[in-house]
């Protein structure tokens, strides 16, 4: 018969030193000097008496530790050790965690980024969409249960936002995710290969292109826009300075006051910022450097050049400049800070005076010979210094309201 009652427990009170309160077939509570009850079950195995943890009192009660003890002896009686087989689960639970989804997925992403040279930038952006449109639907599910279906699913929701890009960089990322899976043999199919190409899961679309101005006198517009920005200081010469240089705009906010050297007029960007992953030289223009200049007391001499109004330990956001340019009134149809670099490679290219690789190398494009990507590091620079100062000279003359082919 049952020794112990819910009321003889809760009304135990603690001792000097630990007891126990003993129930049935080997089933007793330990009450600590604390306060704490701990339910323990005695055991014989081969021989050897051996004891078994069961919880702890209420959040384990009465009859459910019973149960615990009945499932215990049961094991006994046929020939499994208790805590053995406790162990055994505990080790599954723990390799089906380091192989659920959300563990391989991170795996992949460290092996990856670091591989391909990934941005911080870049990768946190891949790591964001797994965690909003993968994660709370997959994560904790072990990697080789994944089904098409599944994937399918989240993909779907992302479409039904409306938000195209984000699924066709959702799914590719999840397809490379199952691709790596497969060649460590954590999953026997990819189950992402039939939804690739599928139009019902996302529809095609054109490619759009980044909006931008190739008008000049409507450039000449957008130039005075920005000099009356009234938004703050710091994007104001972001702007400034992105119509000048046109980088790419990750490049601009990201840009550290140590990479510049004001009185060689050069901007040496490190590689790993670059699309390219090769560093890049920026001649800098007077009227680059007067902005600079001019910005520098404001937020130098260190860190970066374009610090977050309300922490400068952080650059401007991805969407600054464009916002900035909405609230100049220009649609996100007609421009976008990466626009810059289209207009400048449109224009420069109309001139018809400078040299072709000059342009191409002033805009940091990729060059597929890797002997002579190195080369073109510098290659053309002297160009690019003229090049670069004459573009700042012509911006002046649409700025001014006149336009003319920049010499």
């Amino acid at each position: 018969m049952a020794k112990l009652s819910g009321t003889k427990i809760r009304n135990a009170k603690p001792k000097a030193k630990p007891f126990k309160l003993y129930d049935a077939e080997g089933l007793f509570l330990i009450v600590t000097p604390n306060g704490g009850r701990w339910w323990r079950q005695r055991y014989r195995w081969q021989t050897r008496e051996q004891l078994l943890s069961l919880g702890t009192y209420p959040e384990v009660d009465l009859a459910t530790a019973r149960e615990r003890r009945d499932a215990a002896r049961k094991l006994v009686a046929n020939g499994i050790n208790p805590s053995a087989a406790r162990q055994e689960e505990k080790a599954a639970l723990r390799d089906s965690e380091e192989q659920s989804y959300k563990a391989v997925s991170e795996k992949w992403l460290e092996i990856t980024a670091a591989s391909r040279r990934w941005t911080a930038d870049h990768t946190d952006r891949v790591k964001t969409r797994q965690e909003k449109h993968f994660y709370p639907w997959l994560g904790r599910k072990p990697v080789s249960s994944v089904t098409e279906d599944d994937v399918r699913a989240c993909l779907l929701r992302i479409t039904d936002r409306g938000i195209l890009d984000t699924a066709y960089r959702a799914r590719a990322e999840a397809y490379s995710i199952f691709r790596w899976a497969k060649s460590r043999k954590l999953v026997k199919v990819n189950p992402v290969t039939d939804l690739r190409e599928d139009p019902d899961i996302i529809p095609k679309h054109k490619a759009e292109n980044h909006a931008a101005i190739k008008d000049p006198a409507r450039f000449g517009t957008l130039l005075r826009a920005i000099d009356n920005y009234p938004g703050g200081y710091v994007v104001r010469c972001a702007l400034q300075l992105q119509a000048l240089v046109f980088v790419r705009p990750g490049e601009l906010r990201l840009a550290e006051w140590s990479e510049f050297d004001l009185d060689g007029a050069e901007w040496r960007i490190p590689g790993p910022r670059m699309k390219m992953r090769e560093h890049h030289i920026v001649p800098l223009s007077k009227q680059a450097l007067a902005v600079l200049q001019a910005l520098n007391p404001v937020t130098g001499p260190e860190g970066h050049v374009f610090p977050q109004m309300r922490n400068a330990s952080r650059p401007i956001s991805n969407n600054t400049l464009n916002a900035a340019l909405r609230t100049l009134g220009f649609a996100k149809s007609e421009a976008t800070a990466h626009g810059f670099r289209s207009t400048a490679s449109t224009m420069l290219n109309e001139f018809g005076i400078w040299h072709p690789d000059a342009i191409e190398r002033q805009l940091a494009h990729g060059e597929r010979n890797k002997v002579r990507s190195a080369y073109n590091s510098a290659q053309h620079l002297p160009e690019r210094r003229r090049m670069m100062q004459a573009w700042a000279d012509y911006l002046d003359t649409l700025r001014a309201g006149a336009i003319k082919v920049a010499a």
